[in-house]
C-alpha cells in the first residue's frame, strides 16, 4: 500500500496525495468503451482496495463511459471516497473535444455526472476552460462560474475547481467564489506553472497536474532513465515521485487501464529521491519556461 501519511486538503477532505485518473478506462483518445471492461472494473476496485480515495473523472470521457464504470465497480461508494469531475467540454461523433461552457450546457453536464455516478452531490467540480482546448488562454470565465455557483447553491456541487487556466483567471475566479484546486498540464518535462504552483501552495490550494506522465505521448528522457536505473525503479515511477517531492500541494491522478501499472504507480509514493537525482531531473526542463 502506498504511504498514507502523504495527504493534502481538497475541499473539506484530507486525502492521500496519490489518486487515480479514470480517463484511460475509456477507449483510445478517451472515446468509446474500453477494450476490456472486466479489467477496467478491476483496476478501479484494486485502486480503492489499495487505499486510493481520490478518483478524477468526467462525463465527457467516453462520453459517459468512465462514470458508468466507476458506478458499476464501486457503488455504493466508501464514505471517504472523493470523486472529482470536470465540466466545460463535450464530444462529437468524430471524438472531437468541443466547448460546452454555457449555463445550460454546464447544468446538463453536472446533472449527467450525478446521474451516471449515482450521486446526489458532486464533491468537487472543475471548470475546464475551453477558450482554447489545447492550452490556457486569457478570457473571462465569469459566466461559466456563475452557472456553477448556482448549482452549488442548489446543493448539487460542494466545491469548485479550475482546469486549463491562467494565473489571472484563478485570481479573478477567487473574487467571486472559493477555488479548492487547479488542474493544469504539469510534469517533470513541462514546468511552465512552477511559480503558480508555489503561489497556490501558500494559499492552501491543491494543484492536480494532468498528464503527469506525459499523456498520450509518454515522457521520454535520458535523465529520467538514468535516475530510474540508479534507484531500481521505472522512469514513470521516478516522474511521479518527483512530482510528490516538488510541492506539498500536488495531488496526483495518474491513469492506467492495467492492474500491474496501477500498482507500479502507487509504489512511487514510497520513493525518496536523493538530492543528486533531483538535480538531474531538474535539468530535463527549464523552470518557468
Amino acid at each position: 500500500m502506498f504511504e498514507s501519511a502523504l495527504t493534502y486538503r481538497l475541499g473539506n477532505r484530507q486525502i492521500g496525495r496519490m489518486g487515480y485518473g479514470a480517463m484511460q478506462l475509456a477507449g483510445p483518445g478517451a472515446y468509446g468503451p474500453p477494450a476490456d471492461e472486466t479489467k477496467a472494473i478491476q483496476v478501479l476496485r484494486d485502486a480503492v482496495e489499495a487505499g486510493v480515495r481520490h478518483i478524477d473523472t468526467s462525463d465527457f470521457y467516453g462520453p459517459h463511459i468512465t462514470n458508468r464504470l466507476i458506478k458499476k465497480a464501486l457503488y455504493p461508494y466508501p464514505d471517504d471516497l472523493c470523486i472529482v469531475t470536470k465540466v466545460g467540454a463535450k464530444r462529437d461523433a468524430q471524438a472531437n473535444w468541443l466547448p460546452a461552457m454555457s449555463g445550460a450546457e454546464l447544468t446538463r453536464s453536472v446533472e449527467d455526472n450525478l446521474r451516471h455516478l449515482g450521486l446526489e452531490a458532486l464533491e468537487v467540480v472543475n471548470l475546464r476552460s475551453m477558450l482554447d482546448a489545447q492550452q490556457p488562454t486569457e478570457g473571462s470565465l465569469e459566466a461559466a462560474l456563475e452557472a456553477l455557483i448556482a448549482l452549488k447553491d442548489r446543493g448539487l456541487i460542494r466545491h469548485i475547481g479550475l482546469s486549463n487556466v491562467t494565473a489571472r483567471q484563478i485570481t479573478d475566479a477567487q473574487k467571486i467564489t472559493p477555488i479548492v484546486c487547479v488542474q493544469n498540464l504539469y510534469n517533470v518535462a513541462n514546468r511552465h506553472n512552477d511559480a503558480l504552483i508555489d503561489s497556490l501552495a501558500a494559499q492552501g490550494i491543491a494543484w492536480v497536474p494532468f498528464f503527469p506522465l506525459g499523456g498520450f505521448s509518454p515522457l521520454q528522457s535520458t535523465q529520467l532513465n538514468e535516475v530510474a536505473q540508479s534507484l531500481n525503479a521505472t522512469p514513470m515511477q521516478i516522474a511521479l515521485a518527483w512530482l510528490l517531492q516538488r510541492a506539498p500541494n500536488i495531488l496526483l491522478i495518474p491513469g492506467t487501464s492495467s492492474p500491474v501499472h496501477l500498482q507500479e504507480n502507487l509504489a512511487s509514493a514510497r520513493l525518496a529521491l536523493p538530492a543528486d537525482a533531483l538535480a538531474k531531473l531538474d535539468g530535463i526542463a527549464t523552470p518557468g519556461v
